[in-house]
């Protein structure tokens, strides 16, 4: 199956040999990406010297990926500039409004769980009531106060990639004006690694404390929420699973929504995604290398959130089966809006009714492909399966 657009793939076997010695570009360039942002915001960087740092771990992993693109080292940069840009941002409104920081995030709905178990479609039907919000790819890319012109850059990375890999739209409705998912704020986890897979990262990523990656994505919904009306908060994220202690410490109140399926179809439905979206950033990906790396990752993940909720009230965590976004969803999901005291009328059974109706059919992948059998899936995630099988 071809990936990537023939263009693209013209374009990086050109002009990728130019990006040779990037690992000795890295302190410039990150001087570079601090400068611009500075600029853009009319703000300093002074302070953020961890933030940085943590940004030039990304930047190093990357400069060490075999095959590397143009087209993927030219992205890495980018993305740094854009994230430090929204940090200082962030940071200056906060300053030149303290009231922000007053603004109450409360009871704000989380879903998570391993990727590809429905937790995009889940998000965009509980952003449909009139009392809830979720935030919007635009909003998470570049969080302001005015829109100013950050919807047009977001328009254009969608554009962008539409273009690059045209499989991916069957993949995830990526839309700059629907609800997307918190990665676009926070600053590390396992978002980098669908599109790529830089060495070192991985370990790094999973021993870092990300209690202040948390308390910034507060700081960006209470910029996003001033001056507007309050309404209750859908936040989206697979990400969240491997860290729900850090989430709970920044929003205490938080009800979660644990999706669950089985983790063999998820797991093969992540690889192929993973290769699509890694084909624009490496020359030449390694389907074996892509499940060996993900099926640790869910093992890694599932542990610590089963960790994490046995210190939670039970109430905190609601088991969201994936039949009940799928087979039983209207049956299932009005009786979900009744617990989270959400109202469900018209506006939301017909939401429902175009979800099912434009679910992607056209993505098709296959376990062995990435090198694993249902087998190896069971005995990596065995206790998983035993504590919840009823749900997958």
């Amino acid at each position: 199956m071809e990936r990537v657009s023939p263009w693209l793939k013209a374009v990086n076997s050109v002009l990728t040999p130019a990006i040779a010695g990037r690992r000795k570009k890295i302190d410039r360039l990150l001087d570079r990406a601090v400068r611009e942002a500075e600029h853009r915001t009319g703000s300093t960087a002074h302070g953020e010297d961890a933030f940085i740092d943590d940004m030039r771990v990304l930047l190093a992993g990357y400069a060490d990926i075999d095959g590397l693109t143009l087209t993927g080292w030219v992205a890495v940069q980018q993305e740094v500039t854009d994230r430090l840009e929204n940090r200082l941002r962030i940071r200056k409104l906060h300053a030149l409004s303290p009231e922000i920081a007053d603004e109450p995030i409360s009871r704000p709905i989380v879903i998570t769980g391993v990727p590809r178990t429905g937790t995009t479609m889940l998000q965009r039907l509980l952003a449909a009531p009139a009392t809830h919000r979720s935030p919007l790819m635009h909003e998470l890319m570049h969080p302001d106060l005015e829109h100013a012109d950050h919807v047009r850059r977001a328009e254009r990375a969608t554009e962008f990639l539409n273009k690059a890999v045209p499989t991916f739209g069957a993949v995830y409705d990526m839309h700059p004006h629907k609800p997307d998912a918190d990665v676009w704020v926070l600053p590390h986890g396992i978002g980098h690694l669908v599109r790529a897979q830089p060495p070192g990262y991985v370990q790094w990523m999973l021993e870092r404390d990300y209690t202040p990656d948390y308390r910034y994505l507060k700081q960006t919904l209470q910029v996003l929420q001033h001056g507007r009306p309050r309404r209750r908060w859908v936040l989206r994220a697979p990400a969240h699973l491997w860290n729900l202690g850090a989430l709970i410490k920044a929003f205490p109140d938080a009800q979660i929504l644990w999706t669950h399926r089985d983790p063999a179809a998820a797991l093969a439905s992540l690889c192929s995604m993973t290769e699509s979206a890694s084909a624009v950033n490496t020359g030449d990906t390694d389907p074996h290398e892509i499940g060996r790396t993900w099926l640790g990752l869910f093992a890694t993940g599932l542990d610590r959130a089963r960790a994490a909720r046995e210190r939670m009230p039970a109430y905190a965590v609601v088991d969201v089966p994936y039949r009940d976004l799928t087979d039983d969803a209207r049956e299932r999901l009005p009786q979900l809006f009744e617990h989270l005291e959400a109202p469900w009328g018209r506006t939301e059974a017909n939401a429902l009714d175009e979800a099912l109706a434009s679910r992607p059919t056209g993505h098709k992948y296959e376990l062995a492909r990435y090198g694993l059998n249902e087998g190896e899936v069971d005995r990596a995630l065995g206790d998983y399966k035993r504590a919840y099988g009823a749900l997958l």
